[in-house]
């Protein structure tokens, strides 16, 4: 039987609940982009299938931020998903920061093991650092799912490098999930 994945685009394309700009790009449209991209791979896999929570680039999900959050976790719950992984993009002050990192409810959770996997899948597909898998029980998204949740900082959006390989290579970025997601499953070949 297939493993159920929903892939979760983090953030609407406009307020309430759009994500970080900088650079003259905003995160919800790489988001989306690299969604499409991820659940591209994953259909033509027959080991997976997947839910995406954004299925049009102006889709806008919730009528204010607790709502788009909760409208997330309400569709990957009723759909009854396996795994939900949500795409973000990080940003900071420090424009030095580079790399992806994970963030999962406990390092107890199977998705703790799900974050790593994707980590080096993204590490060894963009050549970003991998910064590592971080236990933030207060993120909804984490909490409220009632399946392994990881929300995945692909990269920082306020970092130049980061940024032009998230743009200008948004494939790499979803072969790297991908892979991290075949690796956890024990699906090498």
């Amino acid at each position: 039987m297939a493993i159920k994945l929903f892939i979760d685009q983090g953030h609407n394309p406009q307020n309430p609940n759009s994500g970080a700009e900088a650079n003259g790009v905003r995160e919800q449209d790489i988001t989306y982009d690299i969604g499409v991209r991820l659940a591209e791979l994953l259909r033509a896999d027959p080991n997976f299938e997947v839910m995406l929570s954004r299925n049009y680039p102006q889709e806008q999900l919730g009528t204010s931020n607790a709502t788009s959050l909760q409208a997330r976790v309400y569709a990957a719950n009723t759909w009854g998903a396996d795994y939900f992984i949500s795409l973000h993009c990080n940003a900071s002050t420090n424009t030095a920061a580079s790399g992806s990192e994970a963030y999962v409810y406990s390092e107890t959770t199977p998705a703790y093991g799900l974050g790593q996997q994707i980590l080096e899948g993204l590490h060894d597909m963009t050549g970003l650092a991998n910064r590592g898998v971080f236990v933030r029980p207060g993120l909804y998204v984490l909490r409220a799912t009632s399946m392994p949740s990881v929300l995945v900082e692909m990269g920082y959006i306020t970092n130049l490098n980061d940024v032009y390989l998230l743009v200008n290579d948004p494939q790499s970025f979803a072969k790297g999930i991908y892979r991290g997601i075949r690796l956890y499953f024990g699906l090498t070949s």
